[in-house]
């Protein structure tokens, strides 16, 4: 049989996804999980605790949050307390105390039709949560500074993704992956040891400047490193470990509910990523894109020898030649960004709406699950481990019906769940979890095959730094999502109809996407901008795709 020159089909002959793929995959999926931490440390961090008004006239000092006459005193709000205001008390003189410790209040002793507010941010918590809502006084009128911090991470990573997607390229994954990381942690042990607001910000924007491009990279790595035919499984696995980050986060911030601590003990055993400098393996891809064929050959025979298959020297001469040539016939240089706005243009806009729309209700729905009623860490463990299978979905859907299809057809499952849940009560606290559930699933499995998408539409050396635009301005999404429960305040369901009127738009226009299943990934932007455009005599959705069909060598 003839020899192929594209590395696709090395990797095949080599094993698809063998010993040394497998050891790769388990380093990347580190700093998937660290990421995962880091991008929504906030919600816990700068959670607003629950509190109410020190009622003087009734409290003592061994008063709980939840006294029998307490709703007598304090206003309802939805289904809690009300945090930040009080009935007035009625001019009575006559407050009787049974003990010392224990005053005795009745309904007549409050006029329930007068509220004032809660005297010099003198309160009563239900917990032992400390954030830095009651570590620094931020409480009541100055709770817009809790959701700025949400906000602020996001800005972090608008700024930092395209930032690393640049490193990535020029500099290679392996550096941006272990300089992202190390920085990041040691953002964050400073932000843990602040003890006033502003620094606190400080540092949460700069842990995420570095932090934000530690997701793509691993992801770009998984694409890059598999055969065609198990691109889907490996960045599957990749993606779990998003999940059991954050959930993990929950379960320490439910054990450990001092912020201070919760950050130490994540942030301090991330320093160890400075190792990933000599112990991870750089990209073929990227080092052939660059020109560095001996480093890109050796990493090669590494793979067949731990593999345990064979490579022989012609073949590795016949992808040389292949990709000195293709790299030769391309324009614009090894970083063509112009060729590529000009001719990708509308892919570019389009693959961006759908990033903001996506993180938009993604960040949107984690944000809002601790708001639900019963236990908030529970809630939040429950979205997160939901997102599981909805990074394996896809697997099903993606290379049987194609990338558009899927993608369009999660996205409309969530933003239905969304529409669903402006019409159901909040006492009804199982369905309306339900349908947070069923519509973060969605919107998750709807990321996945996004982050494919986005992989696939873009050549090699403008894949990360293009990637990393298309979520840079997905961050629009995410700033705007920690304000939406102050939404809230004004329409209960104005986050639930935002949610759904983005997702079913950007859903129809998915489909506009060309299609990519089982295509071997573009080096040059011309490969690029002839994806959906070539006739082929095999099905591009099907798994037997036929290589020979595709004139591109990596």
């Amino acid at each position: 049989n003839k020899e192929e020159s594209t590395l696709d089909d090395i990797l095949i002959r080599l094993g698809e996804f063998g010993r040394f793929q497998i050891v790769i995959l388990v380093l990347t999926c580190l700093p998937v999980l660290f990421n995962a931490v880091s991008s929504v440390t906030y919600i816990f961090t700068a959670g607003n605790v629950a509190h109410r008004c020190n009622i003087t006239e009734c409290d003592g000092p061994l008063s709980a949050y939840d006294e029998p006459w307490v709703k007598y005193a304090i206003p309802m709000k939805s289904r809690d307390l009300d945090q930040c205001k009080r009935y007035a008390p009625r001019a009575i003189t006559n407050w009787t105390t049974t003990r010392e410790d224990e005053q005795y209040c009745t309904a007549d002793l409050f006029d329930d039709e007068k509220t004032e507010d809660c005297h010099d941010n003198n309160f009563i918590f239900r917990d032992a949560e400390v954030t830095i809502s009651n570590d620094f006084g931020i409480y009541c009128n100055d709770e817009w500074k809790l959701t700025l911090t949400g906000t602020i991470n996001n800005v972090g990573q608008f700024v930092g993704i395209p930032l690393g997607g640049l490193i990535s390229d020029r500099y290679g994954r392996r550096n941006a992956l272990a300089l992202g990381g190390v920085l990041s942690a040691i953002f964050g042990i400073m932000r843990s040891f602040t003890t006033t607001y502003v620094p606190f910000l400080a540092f949460e924007f700069l842990d995420n400047v570095a932090n934000s491009s530690l997701y793509s990279i691993c992801f770009i790595i998984g694409i890059e490193l598999v055969g065609p035919s198990k691109r889907v499984f490996a960045c599957s696995i990749i993606t779990i470990f998003y999940a059991i980050g954050e959930m993990l986060l929950a379960v320490v911030s439910m054990y450990f509910p001092n912020w201070r601590i919760m950050l130490r003990i994540f942030y301090i055993p991330a320093l160890a990523m400075i190792s990933y400098y000599w112990v991870l393996p750089e990209s073929v891809r990227w080092l052939l894109s660059q020109e560095r064929e001996t480093e890109a050959t050796d990493i090669l025979k590494r793979v067949a020898q731990r593999n345990k298959r064979r490579l022989s020297d012609p073949t590795l001469d016949k992808l040389i030649l292949a990709n000195r040539e293709k790299l030769s016939s391309q324009i614009g240089g090894r970083f063509p960004l112009r060729e590529a706005f000009g001719k990708l243009f509308f892919r570019i806009a389009n693959c961006s709406l759908s990033w903001v729309v996506t993180v938009l209700v993604y960040y949107g729905l984690s944000l809002n699950s601790v708001l639900l009623g019963g236990n908030k860490y529970y809630n939040f463990i429950l979205i997160a481990l939901v997102e599981i299978p909805g990074f394996f979905i896809p697997c099903l859907t993606m290379d049987r019906f194609g990338r558009r299809y899927s993608l369009c057809g999660y996205m409309l499952l969530s933003g239905v769940c969304c529409l669903c849940t402006v019409f159901v009560d909040s006492e009804n606290y199982y369905l309306q979890l339900s349908l947070f559930l069923v519509g973060k699933l969605a919107i998750t499995a709807a990321f996945q095959v996004l982050y494919f998408f986005t992989s696939e539409i873009f050549p090699t050396n403008l894949r990360n730094s293009l990637m990393s635009f298309c979520s840079m301005v997905g961050r629009f999404g995410s700033m705007v999502a920690p304000q939406t429960p102050l939404l809230a305040k004004y329409y209960e369901n104005a986050p639930a109809i935002l949610f759904a009127v983005c997702a079913l738009v950007s859903g129809c226009l998915s489909l506009l996407f060309p299609e990519t299943s089982n295509t071997i990934l573009p080096t040059t932007v011309h490969e690029a901008d002839k994806i959906g455009n070539k006739k082929s005599s095999s099905n591009p959705n099907s798994s037997t795709f036929n290589l020979e069909n595709e004139i591109t060598y990596m």
